[in-house]
């Protein structure tokens, strides 16, 4: 079976339900407080796992009862974990999360441990990535920890794919260079080339993501939410449908997405198979509560799959 390495954060969710998501100096109720283990990371790596793929997560948790809790959810669902960095002198990574009634969220990270996972940690553990099969990082942990990880896979010829989530602006050129595929969502992909464009067509949607692929990535996947995702190839472009579901809660539906994707690749699917697959499994997810506690099993997934 062939070996997905994640790197990336790990991190507790503090998850409240409230009517609309608060504007600047505005004060909301909220309700249905729950904790939850989150992080782009973690969430990508257990996903992986849950549908059955052989997974690795590099990350850094904090020596507290938050860590164990991660590690511990994270080795349920056949995530490696060995590997892990326990931090005695930061606490496990946090995240405050806002659901309104759509399902549509709003969230603050505290990095804490998450900063711990940095070029010395990733340097230390080289031969994870270099004897993987794909590489799939985020932005959530220090940036130079994201690009040598990047650039270790794509020197020993691996599978990178890169979810810029949260986007931090422009990127140094390498980054685009090292990725087979990039997968931002439609603001990360605007935040990405520097081009704000207030109500976006579908024609500058394309532009944008051409734009990246000229600056050296392989392959562009926009995710679109509720509009499904384009796929741009050369001067290819392809939109593939989301499936039309009532979304309870969309935290981490993109991060089952990119875990979905990573899986489908490794075994072997074409990309469209990838993405269907994927758009099945966040689907499922955003009919759910949370982040890891929504992510769907492989059976649900395919099931999905042979009526999308």
């Amino acid at each position: 079976m062939k070996k997905i390495v994640v790197v990336g954060s790990l991190n507790m969710d503090m998850s409240a339900r409230v009517k609309c998501i608060p504007t600047t100096g505005e004060t909301t109720m909220g309700s249905n407080l729950v904790m939850v283990p989150g992080g782009k990371g973690a969430n990508q790596a257990c996903t992986v796992g849950k549908l059955g793929g052989n997974v690795v997560m590099l990350g850094s948790i904090g020596n507290d009862e938050a860590g164990r809790r991660i590690k511990k959810e994270l080795d349920l669902a056949g995530v490696d974990t060995e590997k892990l960095r326990i931090s005695s002198r930061e606490s496990s990574g946090t995240a405050w999360i806002c659901v309104d009634r759509e399902g549509n969220n709003s969230i603050i990270v505290l990095p804490g441990a998450n900063d711990c996972c940095n070029e010395g940690y990733i340097a230390t553990h080289r031969r994870q990535i270099e004897e993987c099969d794909c590489l799939l990082v985020q932005l959530e942990i220090p940036l130079k920890a994201v690009i040598l990880s990047m650039r270790i896979a794509h020197e020993a010829g691996k599978y990178v794919i890169l979810n810029p989530a949260p986007a931090k602006g422009e990127m140094p050129e390498e980054v685009f260079r090292m990725a087979d595929l990039i997968t931002p969502n439609e603001t990360e992909l605007f935040l990405l080339t520097g081009n704000y464009v207030s109500n976006p067509t579908q024609e500058d949607i394309e532009k944008q993501a051409g734009r990246i692929l000229g600056r050296g990535a392989g392959e562009v996947l926009v995710t679109l939410g509720e509009k499904g995702s384009m796929l741009a190839q050369g001067r290819k472009r392809t939109i593939f449908p989301a499936l039309k579901v009532e979304a309870v809660d969309t935290t981490g539906a993109g991060d089952c997405f990119n875990g979905a994707l990573a899986v489908a690749l490794t075994e072997g699917k074409s990309m469209e198979a990838a993405i269907r697959f994927a758009s099945a499994a966040a689907a499922l997810s955003v009919q759910k509560n949370g982040a890891q506690s929504s992510i769907p099993e492989r059976g649900e997934v395919e099931a999905l799959c042979n009526i999308f």
